[in-house]
């Protein structure tokens, strides 16, 4: 499957990269691929999931899915069990 990003999300890795939060594509791609936890309350066609980004925090991720193409939307870093 091929992972596309919007230019909001790659916006989004210069703004947490300058307040802390260095975040690869990597790291998003696989949080994607083998998330942590998959939040079941989406609106679909939005997926959430999550992944540990370091021991406070999860990577929570946006994206849609249209046929063998995922495409980023937004992604962001949120306090450990705030959403699972």
């Amino acid at each position: 499957m091929k992972i596309i990003y919007t230019k909001h999300s790659l916006n989004k890795f210069l703004l947490f990269k300058s307040r802390g939060f260095a975040i690869s594509k990597t790291f998003v791609d696989r949080t994607v691929r083998q998330p942590e936890n998959i939040d079941i309350e989406t609106d679909k066609p939005k997926f959430i999931v999550s992944g540990k980004l370091d021991r406070k925090h999860v990577l929570r991720v946006v994206y849609v899915r249209e046929d063998d193409i995922i495409r980023i939307i937004t992604f962001y870093p949120a306090e450990k069990g705030r959403y699972y």
